[in-house]
């Protein structure tokens, strides 16, 4: 079974990344948090601090349906200049394979070329670190395999984007309405 991976480095948005695990997860797709830090530990932006599931380097990633990055700072920096992940990024993305990042995070992406001639977007400030795309003002853009979505306020509507893409539209609107959210 593939399985969705969600990169958590110190100083993430907390809602970014926990709400898109609490979500794939309910729609019961296999999700894991991992810790790209010395330490399961990582402390998000605001201080609040997640266990994650498994250190960067205990998995092989060869059943990855998904690379997830949420936003936040330094945590969107860290993830950046991480090595191992920029590579596992790269081998994913020339595979076709999904990927996603939400807020300042595709400014990763900017920085890998993924987003040469993508529609496109970001948290706003981050457009000019969209290197390529077409930037876009949606809350969440889906363009082909890369999606990205522009910050916290978009946190539920990316994961539910997340879960029509792994899934199915059905499971997506279920989970919507299971939570109570109308947005969808």
């Amino acid at each position: 079974m593939s399985r969705v991976y969600v990169f958590l480095a110190d100083g993430f948005e907390e809602i970014e990344g926990l709400t898109v695990v609490d979500l794939l997860r309910r729609a019961k797709v296999e999700t894991e948090m991992i810790s790209i830090m010395d330490t399961k530990q990582v402390k998000g932006s605001h201080g609040i601090e997640v266990s994650a599931d498994s250190m960067f380097a205990d998995q092989t990633y060869e059943d990855a349906e998904l690379l997830v990055l949420p936003g936040g700072m330094p945590g969107t920096l860290n993830l950046g200049n991480h090595e191992g992940l920029c590579t596992l990024l790269k081998k994913h993305y020339e595979e076709g394979k999904k990927i996603a990042a939400i807020c300042a995070a595709p400014s990763v992406f900017g920085q890998l070329g993924f987003l040469n001639g993508r529609v496109a977007t970001c948290y706003p400030g981050f457009e000019s670190k969209l290197e390529g795309a077409i930037v876009c003002a949606a809350k969440v853009a889906v363009d082909e395999n890369v999606i990205t979505a522009k910050g916290m306020g978009a946190a539920i509507d990316f994961s539910l984007k997340l879960i029509e893409q792994l899934v199915d539209k059905e499971t997506a609107e279920e989970i919507s309405e299971g939570i109570i959210y109308s947005q969808f």
